[in-house]
């Protein structure tokens, strides 16, 4: 499994936290390691799914999401 942090605009408060959560728990292959205001740490399976299918997960629930530098 590989790691990636993800940076997430529009956040604000725990309805947010829930919904990037449910998104993220939603994909094959996507670990959840925590969730909070802002940014998400995830593990997932490259074999499964991309870090952009992750961030597009994302921004569907409505956030803006990119891998942190």
């Amino acid at each position: 499994m590989d790691k990636i942090e993800l940076e997430i605009e529009g956040m604000s408060c725990e309805h947010c936290v829930a919904a990037v959560t449910e998104a993220l728990g939603e994909l094959p292959g996507v670990s959840v390691d925590a969730v909070r205001v802002g940014t998400a740490q995830v593990r997932y399976d490259p074999g499964q799914v991309s870090p952009e299918q992750i961030a597009l997960a994302i921004e569907d629930a409505g956030y803006a999401a990119h891998a942190k530098a």
